[in-house]
C-alpha cells in the first residue's frame, strides 16, 4: 500500500468516514477496469459508507430493545386470531398510532399472540428508525426498586424513558404491592404524552386494581393509560397448544 493511500485511509478514519476506508483499497482497484468518473467514484463510496452505518444502528437498535426472540408481524397468524381482522393490522403496521402518541393494550387468555403481536409491532417500529424498549413486568418492577443503587438497571430506565415505544409484557401477571404500584406509576407518568405504551395483559383493566392493591393509584395508572389508547381483545385457543411438539410425532 502507497504511502498516499494510506495518509488517506488515515484522514478518512479520522472524520469517522471508517466503513468507506475499510474497503477504499479494493474499490479503487475496482475503479482502475472500471473507470467511473470521479462523481460516481465518489458517490458509490460514500453511499456504501452510509448503508453499512443504518445497517449497525439498526442492529444496535435490536439489542437495545431487548426482545425475547425475533418475531415479525408476518409471523403472526390471523388464521388463529378471528377478533383482529387483515385491515386492522395493517393499521397497525402503517405506525400512525405511533406517530401521534398512542397506547396500544392487547388483552386475551394465554397463548392468544399477544406478545408475538407486540414484539412484531415493535420490530416494525425499529425498521422505520424508532427507539424501542420491551420488558416483562416482573423484570421491570426488579429494574424499579433497584434503580438507585443499580447502575445497570439506572441504565435501563433512561433507556426506556428514551424510547419512542415502551412494550411492557404480561402487565399484572403477579400481584405488586403498594411501594412497586408507586414506582410503576411514576414511570408510566414519565413516559405519558411523549412515548407509546403496549401493554399485554391476560386481566382487563378493570382487574388491575385488585393486582395493585390502591385504587388511587390504579386510577392514576389507567387514566395516563387509556387517555390515548387502543384496547384489542384477542381471543381463541393457545397458539402454544395447537402448535405443541410432541416426542411421539403425529402417531
Amino acid at each position: 500500500m502507497s504511502a498516499e493511500l494510506e495518509q488517506l485511509k488515515n484522514d478518512m478514519k479520522r472524520l469517522k468516514i471508517t466503513e468507506a476506508a475499510a474497503v477504499l483499497e479494493a474499490r479503487l482497484m475496482d475503479a482502475q477496469v472500471k473507470e467511473p468518473s470521479y462523481q460516481g467514484f465518489l458517490m458509490d463510496l460514500l453511499r456504501y459508507e452510509i448503508k453499512m452505518r443504518e445497517e449497525k444502528q439498526l442492529l444496535r437498535l435490536y439489542k437495545l430493545a431487548s426482545f425475547p426472540e425475533c418475531k415479525t408481524l408476518d409471523d403472526f397468524d390471523l388464521s388463529d386470531q378471528e377478533s383482529l381482522s387483515k385491515k386492522q393490522l395493517n393499521q397497525l403496521r402503517e405506525l400512525i398510532w405511533l406517530e401521534q402518541a398512542y397506547n396500544l393494550i392487547f388483552l386475551g387468555p394465554p397463548g392468544v399472540g399477544k406478545t408475538c403481536l407486540s414484539i412484531g409491532l415493535g420490530i416494525e417500529a425499529i425498521n422505520h428508525g424508532y427507539r424501542v424498549s420491551f420488558v416483562q413486568m416482573n423484570e421491570l418492577i426488579r429494574l424499579l426498586k433497584t434503580e438507585e443503587i443499580s447502575r445497570n438497571s439506572r441504565a435501563k430506565v433512561k433507556r426506556m424513558v428514551g424510547s419512542d415505544l415502551v412494550i411492557i409484557d404480561d402487565l399484572m401477571f403477579m400481584a405488586i404491592d403498594r411501594h412497586e404500584a408507586n414506582l410503576f406509576f411514576q414511570l408510566i407518568n414519565q413516559l405519558y404524552g411523549q412515548t407509546s405504551i403496549i401493554i399485554t395483559s391476560n386481566k382487563g383493566p378493570e382487574e388491575w386494581g385488585d393486582i395493585l392493591g390502591d385504587p388511587a393509584i390504579t386510577t392514576a395508572i389507567l387514566d395516563r393509560l387509556i387517555h390515548k389508547s387502543e384496547v384489542i381483545h384477542l381471543t381463541g385457543n393457545s397458539y402454544r397448544l395447537k402448535h405443541r411438539q410432541t416426542i411421539f410425532g403425529n402417531n
